[in-house]
């Protein structure tokens, strides 16, 4: 079974979680959303992966799971998880790391220019 995309975000407003959402839905990429406000797990998660209640933050997962399917690549000591391809992980990435990223791990085929 192909791995699924799970995408930690919260409920409230936030530029980069519409900006996932705006190119997951363009290229019809299909992901489960787990909102780090409602969900104490998956806030520590969060702040375990990142050092910060970063969001979007999204994982290559197994089907139904909510971890990466292999350990995200190590973040330089005090530095910010933005943009930076962790491997199975990317957290508030730019639309274009966004897309590479998601190609790379197959979950789209072609690129788009905007």
């Amino acid at each position: 079974m192909p791995p699924e995309l799970v995408m930690y975000s919260r409920t409230t407003g936030c530029p980069f979680v519409t900006l996932a959402k705006r190119v997951l839905t363009d290229y019809a990429v299909d992901y489960r959303e787990i909102y780090i406000d409602r969900d104490p797990a998956a806030r520590q998660r969060v702040l375990d992966w990142t050092g910060y209640l970063s969001v979007p933050t999204l994982v290559i997962a197994e089907p139904g799971g909510d971890l990466p399917v292999a350990a995200p690549a190590p973040l330089p000591e005090d530095s910010s998880p933005r943009g930076i391809d962790r491997g199975t992980m990317i957290t508030e990435p730019g639309m274009e790391a966004l897309k590479q990223w998601l190609h790379k791990h197959a979950f789209i085929t072609e690129l788009v220019e905007d």
